[in-house]
């Protein structure tokens, strides 16, 4: 329903590296914000570990960072951000790191949990136990997050790895998606929609249920079909 798209996301499978950037909703150009913020992810090295991994993508969204910084004072303006989650494969694990309000899921065992958390004055909320998860999706302040990449000179940014499953499905998506569909719809769609639909079908969900703002979601399948020490992680096509 937006004329321009500030979302942008990343599906590097044979690198393994996905990620999501949602340009700041009423910022000034937001779709050149979250370009920014891919393009640097395109840019890291083969990892070596899943520690070096993470270090070259913390170091790659600092770069990101200024680079914004430096094109809002460029156009005279207080800031160009965007939101960020990122999700990185090596060996066994996947390492994940994040800035704002960008998501990352992880279906397990029939069960669907949350692994980043959002940082947002209703994620604060939440945590105080004022507000429910169902109220935070229709809060006011439901868009107003306390980081960015590009919000402020010091970029914080919070990351985490995970031992992979065979099996494991990632959902990465903007908050286009999560502010109109909750975890309950998001289980069913992993759960039993084929492996490449999954995405086309919890974007048109979301838009069903309002479409609000840009939606997107990136689905990753852990696969080990030879039961051999390495656990690959398939895309959605």
């Amino acid at each position: 329903m937006r004329e321009i798209n500030e979302d942008a996301c990343l599906d590097q499978s044979e690198l393994g590296r996905w990620a999501v950037a949602d340009g700041m909703g009423g910022h000034a150009v937001g779709d050149v914000a979250s370009r920014i913020v891919i393009d640097e992810l395109k840019r890291l090295a083969a990892p070596v570990s899943m520690k070096a991994f993470l270090a070259d993508a913390r170091a790659h969204l600092q770069a990101a960072n200024r680079l914004l910084r430096e094109e809002a004072a460029r156009r005279q303006v207080q800031r160009i951000g965007s939101t960020v989650v990122a999700l990185l494969a090596c060996d066994r694990f996947c390492g994940y790191v994040w800035a704002g309000d960008s998501r990352l899921y992880l279906l397990r065992d029939g069960q669907l949990r949350q692994l980043t958390r959002d940082h947002s004055q209703v994620e604060a909320l939440k945590s105080l136990g004022v507000i429910t998860d169902e109220e935070a999706r229709h809060h006011p302040a439901q868009h107003m997050i306390t980081r960015a990449v590009g919000a402020t000179d010091l970029l914080e940014l919070d990351d985490d790895a995970i031992e992979v499953a065979d099996g494991d499905i990632f959902l990465l998506c903007s908050d286009g998606l999560s502010n109109e569909i909750g975890e309950d719809d998001m289980l069913s769609v992993l759960s039993t929609a084929a492996h490449g639909n999954a995405p086309d079908q919890l974007v048109s969900l979301a838009l069903e249920r309002g479409g609000r703002d840009n939606i997107t979601a990136v689905v990753v399948r852990a696969e080990d079909p030879h039961a051999a020490d390495k656990t690959l992680l398939n895309p959605a096509p």
